[in-house]
This record gives structure tokens, sequence and C-alpha cells, in this order.
């Protein structure tokens, strides 16, 4: 039984784009980052991931630095390296580089004791779809209010 325990989510992600495909990636962090990582210590709110030179690399994200840790902390930005098959690399970077889309990351959690990343292939939205689920949000909410009142 695999045991998930999200750590982030990016919620912005969600509101901002159109997620066409999602997958799990594993990340690459270095000395007390993980520590951090346990204790809820990263902001996925303006990363995003690219494709160079084969290799899948996820920008500013920030993990802020353990305060326990010692001289060996690492830069609380640096880019990380996303473990992915090579398969899944290239399939990535075909469609990141035909279409008008990007990689962002929705959640970070631990799955069996590892830091895992899960990764969206989305699509920016325009200003008109973010009314529109503004306005769906809104009356979604509106109607849950009403059935809550009726019964």
């Amino acid at each position: 039984m695999s045991e998930e325990k999200v750590v982030a989510t990016n919620r912005q992600a969600r509101f901002n784009y159109h997620i066409l495909d999602s997958m799990e990636a594993g990340i690459e962090l270095k000395g007390t980052e993980v520590k951090s990582l346990r204790t809820g210590q990263i902001n996925l709110k303006d990363s995003f991931a690219k494709i160079e030179n084969g290799q899948a690399i996820l920008y500013n994200a920030h993990i802020a630095p353990y305060e326990f840790g010692n001289i060996a902390n690492v830069d609380s930005v640096r880019p990380r390296r996303l473990l992915l098959h090579k398969n899944q690399i290239k399939r990535l970077f075909a469609e990141l580089s035909t279409k008008n889309e990007t990689l962002i990351p929705l959640k970070v959690y631990f799955k069996n004791g590892i830091a895992k990343v899960e990764i969206a292939l989305a699509k920016g939205k325009k200003a008109y779809d973010k009314r529109d689920s503004i306005r769906r949000r809104e009356s979604d909410m509106e109607l849950r209010r009403v059935m809550k009142f009726k019964r």
C-alpha cells in the first residue's frame, strides 16, 4: 500500500492554466532540503519546468533553508532536476516544442518516504476563461448554500 503525504500544492496552477496531462516525477534534492520539505517549507507559486539537454529541470521552486542546518544548506531557489524516464522526457519535449504549452508543478508529496512532484502539461488561460471559472465557482457555492438551508 502506497502511503502519500502531500507537502504543498500549487493552487494558482488550476486557476491560471488548463491542465491537459499530469505525471509523477522524482526530484533531486541536496543536503538538508529533504528535512525542510518534511516540515512543509516549500513554495510552488511561480515555479515551472523546462526540458533542457535531455533533462527536465524545475525552476523557481523555493525550498526554505532548514533552520537547524549548517553551512551545508544550499540555495533556496536553485534549479532542481526532475527524475523521469527518457521516453517520458522525449514525449514532453515533443509536446512542448510543437504547441504553446508549459510544464508546471501541481503538488509536492512524499510517497513511501521518497519526495515526488506531480507535474502537468498545461495551457495558459485567457482572462475571460478565468472570469468564467470564478463565475462557475461562485454559482456552485451559492447552490450549496441554498441546498444547505433547504434540508
